[in-house]
């Protein structure tokens, strides 16, 4: 299926690692024109020399102006944004009870309002071109629990965002959707981590609570962000897709 996505503008947050690579790999692969930002500069360099088409800049995204400088240099090194990808997240903190609540704010902060704002900058470009595309990188814990409160509480604001600005926008050409993944193993991320620790655990809960019987893959997650962009998707607006291999339990 080819997805027409030659020559788009994309932005990704949080690209220079892990799930936001992938994706920015993904749309590079379809001759789309990509930036990513993000805060390590070794990790944007490491980035750039695996793919030399993307173009990077480093930037702390809890920072509303520093957000604001990430869409002006954007908009001057690459033009009107046509596609943007809100993947920029961590978590922190313990339980509930035992986490200050300055880390939900935090957490807020990076993994919600970081989106909420790239989503109203690159909207207001989008609604004047009559067309564009905005997907959120959540997760299958943003709709019941099992990370962190402070991830949790960020995502199920995502995934709640996600549709609202979707309905709001779709009469102007611009969709908003989102993907939810499961557990996702690439080197740098906590699973392997964990699993580098505790193997005989961490292949235990694989068996346990992914259907599947493996972990996920960016590239499984890139490819369906990809999609969601392009017109080949151009009537689904609003959805949130579980990207898990079957580990979700939720039916919705």
């Amino acid at each position: 299926m080819k997805l027409r996505l030659q020559g788009k503008n994309v932005l990704v947050t949080g690209g220079s690692k892990g799930i936001g690579k992938g994706i920015a790999k993904a749309f590079v692969a379809e001759g789309a024109n990509v930036a990513i930002v993000a805060r390590g500069e070794e990790a944007l360099r490491q980035a750039k020399e695996e793919t030399p088409e993307l173009v990077t800049m480093s930037a702390d995204l809890m920072d509303r102006e520093a957000r604001e400088q990430v869409m002006d240099w954007f908009t001057d090194t690459l033009g009107t944004i046509d596609i943007l990808i809100n993947n920029a997240g961590g978590s922190s903190g313990s339980t509930s009870m035992e986490t200050d609540v300055d880390l939900f704010r935090d957490a807020l902060e990076l993994n919600y309002l970081s989106a909420v704002h790239f989503s109203q900058m690159a909207a207001s470009a989008m609604k004047e071109a009559g067309s564009g595309s905005i997907v959120n990188i959540s997760s299958i814990f943003g709709r019941e629990s099992g990370g962190k409160p402070t991830y949790n509480a960020a995502k199920a604001a995502m995934i709640s965002f996600t549709k609202s600005f979707a309905d709001e926008l779709i009469k102007d050409g611009v969709r908003v959707n989102g993907v939810a993944p499961g557990s996702i193993l690439h080197p740098t991320g906590n699973w392997q981590k964990r699993l580098d620790e505790t193997p005989e655990k961490i292949n235990q809960f694989v068996k346990d609570q992914i259907p599947a019987g493996r972990f996920g893959t960016v590239e499984e997650v890139a490819d369906v962000v990809v999609f969601l962009a392009s017109d080949r998707a151009r009537w689904v607006s609003g959805a949130t897709l579980n990207v898990d291999g079957g580990q979700s339990r939720s039916n919705f």
